[in-house]
Parts: structure tokens; sequence; C-alpha cells
């Protein structure tokens, strides 16, 4: 559905257009079926954040922007169902750190897939140019929103 008005300015123009892209993308979310029906979504971004590397809860946490006690929940699921495992970490014997399974792995790579064949369809009459453009401006955007002071936690000192 197209704006009802167009704005006067071009950052007026960029915040409504981005407000829409949100619900919209919102809104894909809630309809797309799930590659896995047992698996919360929030259990996504903390598996993708495991494809490098294991890692303790405490850095997902960190990573995904969500309380330690949400992401322990997520990830006991996510161990229930044989998608992450704990491993010993290396540098400290009485914690643990979480890794992806091969199961997780392919789970993960069912997701990416739907999700790249579902923008490509989005974007098929984008040119690679127009796709590397968008791409490269989403991420210099996602980076200065994690650099805003609003979005940054305050030092307390």
């Amino acid at each position: 559905m197209p704006q009802a008005t167009e704005p006067s300015d071009v950052r007026s123009g960029f915040g409504d257009s981005l407000v829409r892209a949100m619900k919209l993308m919102g809104a894909v979310k809630q309809r797309v079926p799930r590659v896995n029906p047992q698996v919360d979504p929030v259990g996504y971004p903390l598996m993708f954040n495991l494809t490098g590397e294991p890692r303790r809860v405490s850095e997902i946490a960190e990573r995904v922007y969500l309380d330690i006690s949400t992401v322990s929940r997520q990830v006991s699921a996510l161990v229930g169902q044989g998608y992450v495992s704990r491993v010993a970490d290396p540098s400290d014997g009485r914690a643990h750190m979480l890794t992806l399974t091969d199961e997780g792995r392919h789970l993960l790579t069912a997701i990416r897939e739907r999700r790249n064949e579902w923008l490509g369809e989005v974007t098929a009459d984008w040119s690679d140019d127009d796709v590397a453009t968008f791409a490269s401006l989403l991420r210099r955007f996602a980076d200065d929103v994690e650099a805003h002071p609003l979005f940054t936690p305050k030092d307390p000192s």
C-alpha cells in the first residue's frame, strides 16, 4: 500500500519509508510459515550468532540486544531440540560455551536459503548494482544505529 501523502522534505520521507518498510517486514514475519514450527523465532538470531565460533550466553545476549535470562531460556530450548550444544569453555573449565550442532547448521542453511529466495523474488527487477548499493547503505545504516548514543548503553560512572 503506497503512502497516503508525500512528505515535503527528503528526511521526513526517509523516516516514513523506513517505518513503512519495518511494518511490512513485521507483517512478513507473521505470515511466513516457519521452517521449523518448534523453534521460537527469537532462537534464530541466537543460532546465527553461533555460526562463526562458540560463545557464552552473555556474549550472545549482548550481540542480539536481549537480556541474559531471555537468551538462557531460548538456549535451553535449542539445546533440548538438538540445534545447539554446550561445550567446555577453554579459558574457564567451570563455564560453558554454546556451539551449533550439525542439525542446527542445516536449519540455518534452510532459513537463509528461503529468505534469500524470497528477497530475490522481491528484488527480481532490481539490477545487481541496485541490490549491492541497497545492501551497502543498509549495512551503513545499521552500523550508524548501533553507534548512536541513544542505542549505546551509557557508562554509569
